[in-house]
């Protein structure tokens, strides 16, 4: 940070600043969501693992799926849960950087990680002939390491524009973590480059990925009226309408965050969006697309049976 170095050593996250018996049962409930979205989502990864029936393709997607949700838990939850129950708190600068760092790489990887998945899904279900081919394992392993490998660049682009930024105070963080935009409130110069950038990256994150997976998804549900079963026509689209839902939700909330007007949603508004990232997608994930899935509920019961006969 050189010459500009920072005069903030820490950051107060002031959270949700609501009476103590409030908070109190905030933290029991986001505590009971926060273990949900750890076992949810450690089941998936045990399961695919142990289970070789579901080593394919779109599993190996998912696992990522679930390895990006336990880590965006983690990375904001529980500091959030210390906060509720001691709210003066600090978090130290480096911890802060580490903290947007992270959070900025889950989100990027998740938003490319899900166009990705619905690819996957286009090619399996109206090109099932070539699937095999197309869908190999080292194309999946490339596609894996390019999703990862951009979210993380450009979550480092990011931090490396606030480092540059002067802190010279106030250190209160008027949100439950190191959230970029509220960070970048409390710098003592001009941001307008870390903003034109955020906007940048948002285009490229967060209109062209859902223009992809609607285009994916439009292909499959056209292929699916050509289902002759009714059930078959019934289950496929509940499969896609829901997963089309949980990418919805993802996208639309982290596109009111960075793309709308910021005077239209003040920023208690916006904490209640990030609870979407933080808690309701990484628990929701695992039960939308791998546990109402027939074949993992398979892979349960023998893991299930097989744990019964041991005993």
């Amino acid at each position: 940070m050189g010459e500009n170095q920072t005069t903030v050593t820490h950051f107060l996250l002031l959270g949700f600043p609501l009476g103590p018996r409030t908070q109190m049962l905030l933290f029991m409930l986001f505590f009971l969501f926060y273990v949900l979205t750890l076992l949810g989502n450690g089941v998936i990864l045990g399961l695919l693992s142990l289970d070789s029936r579901l080593h394919s393709p779109m599993y190996f997607f998912l696992s990522h799926l679930a390895i990006v949700d336990i880590a965006y838990a983690c990375n904001t939850v529980p500091q959030m849960l210390v906060n509720l129950l001691n709210p003066a708190k600090p978090i130290s600068f480096a911890g802060c950087m580490t903290q947007t760092f992270l959070f900025l790489t889950f989100a990027h990887t998740e938003c490319l990680l899900l166009v990705v998945m619905s690819c996957d899904r286009y090619v399996a279900i109206c090109h099932p002939l070539r699937y095999s081919v197309i869908m190999s394992w080292r194309v999946c392993t490339a596609l894996a390491v390019t999703s990862w490998a951009c979210g993380s660049l450009l979550a480092l682009v990011h931090v490396v524009l606030i480092l540059r930024l002067p802190f010279c105070g106030p250190h209160e963080i008027n949100h439950f973590f190191c959230e970029i935009l509220s960070v970048l409130k409390l710098a003592c110069a001009d941001t307008w480059l870390n903003k034109v950038v955020i906007f940048v990256a948002s285009v490229f994150i967060l209109v062209g990925p859902p223009c992809l997976v609607l285009v994916s998804y439009s292909r499959i549900l056209l292929a699916i009226l050509r289902i002759q079963s009714g059930e078959g026509r019934r289950k496929a689209f509940s499969t896609c309408s829901s997963h089309l839902c949980v990418v919805g939700l993802f996208f639309g909330s982290a596109i009111v965050m960075y793309m709308a007007p910021k005077s239209r949603h003040p920023e208690e508004q916006q904490k209640i969006l990030f609870l979407f990232y933080s808690f309701f997608n990484p628990m929701l994930n695992p039960l939308i697309y791998s546990l109402r899935n027939a074949e993992v509920q398979g892979a349960l019961r023998r893991a299930l049976c097989k744990e019964s006969h041991s005993h």
